[in-house]
């Protein structure tokens, strides 16, 4: 099991609860970032990072000491440590002890000067960049996937929808680039919440570095580089200035509200997807074997659509606990923060990681039906089509008024066919019989040409895709990788 350590596990079985975020859906590298391996592994490397920077500043710490600890980097003793939480009621405590146990010379200098939250927070830190590093790459391939669907169907024209009524006609392409706007506006919010990320470093148990100076014997230049190598070593180029006990819970306000706007933008695209399943216009992938009801066997659910829209209500509520969390944050630090940041800032990631693989997926299979799609704008089109016709039949000759009037008499008695008698749209038909009309009957195809009721859409799509997606994607071209496939 990533999660905990190494149960030996899979999905054929386990008698313990387990996350379905994790035993069911989520990538490996997303669940190791948030396993305890990788987090108690963090952990004693940053107790290691503090040693050499306090070596290097001239504590009485060894080589043989440093040496001693880079060896048992990765020797965790999952059960010695449990045993000793269980002792102590303190995890971190837990760790250093066992940490010590393999360490036996470098026991008396782990964790020398630091409080708790000097590994708990400082690695949370850590799991939040390298979470967002895993993101990004995932929602630019989801990004370069849509547009290379807009660009194939950016003159394929269909019917728009406002407020779920027939409007104007736009193009399968445009309306993509609907979604893959959104998607932009979350690649700029997660890189900027990415780069906003700063380290805590060394503080202390309430920031004041109190214990640093005395360790340093009142140097503050000491304590100063001391927070500095210590933030270099763990990847960072700054730190924040000032911090209570622990860094300001607003950060984590920040990064799952990122996080559950891309949730947003995920359940929207969705749930198009779904609707514009129900209309047969256009579908997502559909194994050959794949089973769409048990009751029902000619169904074919957009399952995998549907997942994104539930997980994705799922990573938008969690946006409630970092905000709640940081609001009763008393002076330096509550400890009421700890449970539920081991939770909510996990299953975001998790989940956020879950529905851009399977969006992926879907945007990598979207079936489109072109004749479906001309048969519903052929149903919609003749009314849309009046303007043109009155507009034809003034620069004929005609008189606007008698036409408007002529037009609205036939319009309401094919609308009466559609919608009493469930017949065809017959409206242009009974312009075709109208003598009045004579003037422009050799005109009426041209008229009613879809490609002359998409506007700039086309135009729109290119301009968009070349000037803003594509260029938006260069950072991550190098991870752009093949299909994902889905094992459930």
């Amino acid at each position: 099991c990533l999660l905990w350590g190494g149960c030996g596990l899979s999905r054929r079985g386990c008698g313990r609860y387990r996350s379905p975020l994790v035993s069911r859906y989520a990538g490996a590298e997303m669940a190791f970032v948030f396993s305890e391996r990788n987090k108690f592994g963090t952990w004693r490397r940053l107790w290691l990072f503090l040693a050499q920077a306090e070596k290097s500043l001239g504590l009485p710490i060894t080589d043989e000491q440093i040496q001693e600890m880079e060896a048992n980097l990765d020797n965790i003793d999952f059960k010695m440590a449990a045993e000793e939480e269980k002792r102590l009621r303190h995890d971190v405590m837990a760790h250093v002890h066992t940490f010590a146990h393999c360490c036996p010379k470098a026991a008396a200098i782990i964790h020398l000067g630091a409080t708790s939250c000097y590994v708990g927070d400082n690695t949370d830190l850590i799991v939040l960049r390298d979470g967002l590093n895993l993101l990004l790459p995932q929602l630019a391939r989801v990004i370069s996937r849509l547009a290379d669907f807009a660009e194939k169907y950016a003159d394929l024209p269909t019917l728009g929808f406002t407020h779920y009524q027939p409007a104007q006609l736009t193009t399968v392409g445009k309306r993509c680039c609907l979604w893959i706007q959104d998607l932009c506006i979350d690649l700029q919010n997660l890189e900027r919440a990415r780069d906003n990320l700063r380290f805590r470093g060394v503080k202390g148990t309430t920031g004041t570095q109190a214990s640093f100076l005395q360790l340093f014997e009142g140097d503050h230049s000491k304590v100063e580089e001391l927070d500095r190598l210590v933030t270099e070593k763990a990847g960072f180029k700054r730190s924040y200035m000032v911090t209570g006990q622990t860094y300001s819970r607003k950060v984590d306000i920040d990064v799952l509200s990122v996080l559950a706007s891309l949730g947003a933008s995920v359940h929207k695209i969705c749930t198009d997807i779904r609707l514009l399943a129900n209309l047969k216009e256009i579908e997502e992938p559909f194994e050959k074997d794949q089973i769409g009801s048990s009751a029902m066997p000619y169904k074919r659910n957009p399952m995998r659509s549907e997942r994104c829209c539930s997980l994705a209500r799922h990573l938008m509520t969690l946006i409630m606990d970092p905000l709640q969390t940081a609001s009763v944050q008393w002076f330096e630090r509550t400890l009421d923060d700890s449970a539920n940041r081991r939770v909510c800032l996990a299953e975001a990631f998790l989940t956020a990681d879950i529905i851009l693989s399977t969006l992926q997926n879907i945007s990598e299979g979207l079936v489109v039906y072109p004749k479906v799609i001309d048969r519903r704008i052929r149903q919609e089109l003749p009314f849309m089509a009046t303007e043109n016709i009155i507009m034809a039949m003034v620069k004929a000759g005609g008189n606007r008024q008698d036409c408007h009037e002529k037009i609205r008499v036939l319009s309401q008695q094919a609308a009466a066919v559609v919608k009493q008698e469930g017949g065809d749209n017959d409206f242009i038909a009974r312009v075709r019989a109208d003598p009045y009309f004579s003037p422009i009957h050799k005109q009426l195809d041209s008229l009613l040409d879809p490609s002359s009721f998409i506007g700039r859409a086309p135009q729109q799509v290119a301009k968009f895709l070349k000037e803003e997606v594509r260029p938006a994607l260069i950072p991550y071209k190098s991870k752009m990788g093949g299909k994902i496939e889905l094992t459930l």
